[in-house]
């Protein structure tokens, strides 16, 4: 399988519009037909690139949850304390909705999981994995610094904000008056952050 680091300027452009489509109608909404119409090639030369759906959309998780993991390196760095940090984590939720209403890849991918090919379900755990992992530090850490309070575990705080800022993006969608993520974050938040 190909990796995202290893993609041409073209395979690139093909990866950019199928995030996009991934995004807006996910996996099972989208054809190379419809890639080709928006990279402006023809369906062959999609495949010259990618011979099969299930490669393209798990280069494009792969891609995806890098750039995530760089963003979150970036939070890391650039922010000392939990409830600072886990505000600049909703940010990336809320930059995300903010480009035309899309969802993240990887909780849209989540949510067509028992219809996907193996290979994508796998980059999708990735994903959620590496996002559990650094919340769950950044909830210990503010638990302990007494930044943060909660009779639950940091785990448990990580996996509740995670699905609030996942479900806030799809509810989100589906309201008239959407807010996006950013608002569920600011609630969730208050209830933890001394």
């Amino acid at each position: 399988m190909k990796s995202f680091a290893d993609l041409t300027p073209s395979a690139e452009r093909i990866v950019d519009a199928t995030e996009g489509l991934i995004q807006t109608l996910g996996y099972n909404g989208f054809s190379y037909e419809d890639v080709a119409k928006i990279v402006g090639i023809r369906k062959p030369s999609i495949h010259h690139h990618f011979p099969s759906k299930m490669e393209l959309g798990a280069v494009v998780a792969q891609r995806y949850t890098h750039r995530f993991r760089q963003s979150l390196l970036h939070i890391e760095g650039t922010l000392s304390k939990a409830p600072a940090r886990l505000l600049a984590y909703a940010g990336l939720f809320e930059s995300t909705y903010e480009t035309d209403r899309r969802l993240c890849i990887c909780g849209m991918l989540g949510a067509e999981a028992d219809a996907l090919p193996d290979e994508i379900n796998q980059e999708v755990k990735r994903f959620f994995s590496i996002n559990l992992d650094w919340l769950t530090m950044v909830f210990a850490a503010g638990l302990d610094a007494g930044t943060l309070r909660s009779t639950a575990a940091a785990a448990e705080l990580a996996e509740a904000y995670l699905c609030t800022l996942e479900g806030a993006l799809m509810v989100s969608r589906g309201l008239p008056q959407a807010h996006g993520p950013k608002r569920s974050a600011s609630v969730f938040l208050a209830s933890v952050v001394v």
